[in-house]
């Protein structure tokens, strides 16, 4: 009795490699990502609307997630991935292939600045949001371990 049995990795459910470009992105890379962009929002909001952004009321309260809104959407439609997500060598890849487009990405950012679909994980370690659209997180570079 022969059991070739393929041990199973994550990602390999949905076509994606083990390891290397194209590969699913780990929780580190995607977590720093995400505090990287924040910082930065933060600084361009700042910078935009001045210090009242951080610690104000009103409208000036909603600026840092507005910029990080924009950022997200305008580079993941043009670039595939969040400034933070472009420097920690990650990025976004529809399961079909095709470029993310900007109704895509305007709705993943969105769905990202509202918290809940993001943080409700599903398997492969796609969130609903990615569930939703068809996409995924994945490595853009081969990673040295």
């Amino acid at each position: 009795m022969a059991s070739a049995q393929t041990e199973e990795y994550p990602g390999s459910s949905i076509g994606l490699p083990e390891a290397g470009a194209g590969s699913l992105a780990s929780w580190f890379s995607r977590i720093a990502a995400l505090i990287l962009d924040w910082g930065v929002c933060m600084v361009v909001a700042v910078f935009l609307f001045g210090t009242g952004v951080l610690t104000g009321g009103g409208w000036r309260a909603w600026m840092v997630l507005t910029v990080f809104f924009v950022e997200s959407a305008v580079l993941g439609a043009l670039a595939g991935g969040s400034f933070g997500q472009l420097i920690a060598g990650i990025g976004i890849a529809r399961l079909d292939g095709e470029r993310l487009g900007w109704l895509r990405a305007l709705a993943r950012a969105a769905m990202i600045c509202l918290v809940l679909p993001t943080v409700v994980i599903g398997a492969e370690r796609r969130a609903l949001n990615d569930l939703v659209l068809g996409t995924v997180v994945v490595n853009r570079r081969a990673r040295s371990r």
